[in-house]
């Protein structure tokens, strides 16, 4: 609630709004960021908890997908192989791809709190696929929640190939583009 010009009793200035100041509507979700709440405001509020820390998706994408290739077994994030083909050839172009290798093969889904993770990864042949599963959901859990803060809610690992020892003699000219 403000009060006029008039019962102040000065002509021209305004009176002091009271309360909190008008908070802007918030649309970071939808700029693809999530905003991670300390909770606290005011001057008796430790310092460290004053404000608000901003997390852009990108951010969680590429943590997700570093901890996720940390995993042994996992051979590399995306699809199978002509997708991984094309998304190295993107990588090699200036411009070519809006996305980094490193969020490549990982979709997130951030609320103000938490995140779901989708992963599609490839894994090496002989490779126990359920434990490996598991191994990814804990190291990107665990990883999400100690660098970011958010509650990771799932980690869905879709598997699409299995690279097989046969498929590093493809010849290197094939991605070279001409």
């Amino acid at each position: 609630m403000t009060t006029s010009a008039a019962s102040t009793g000065m002509k021209g200035i305004p009176a002091a709004p009271s309360g909190p100041p008008p908070q802007p509507p918030r649309s970071a979700a939808a700029q693809g960021v999530t905003t991670v709440d300390a909770g606290h405001k005011g001057s008796d509020a430790p310092a460290g908890t004053r404000g608000r820390t901003i997390i852009a998706n990108g951010v969680v994408e590429k943590i997700a997908g570093m901890a996720a290739r940390e995993v042994p077994g996992v051979y590399s994030l995306g699809g199978g192989g002509l997708s991984r083909t094309l998304g190295a050839v993107r990588d090699r172009v200036p411009g070519g791809s809006g996305r980094s290798g490193l969020g490549r093969g990982v979709k997130v889904e951030v609320g103000e709190r938490q995140t779901a993770i989708d992963l599609d990864v490839v894994v090496e042949y002989g490779v126990a696929i359920q434990d490996c599963a598991a191994e990814i959901r804990e190291n990107v859990i665990s990883a999400l929640e100690r660098i970011t803060g958010l509650e990771v809610v799932e980690v869905n690992v879709a598997v699409g190939d299995v690279h097989l020892p046969d498929d590093d003699a493809e010849p290197e000219s094939e991605l070279h583009l001409q």
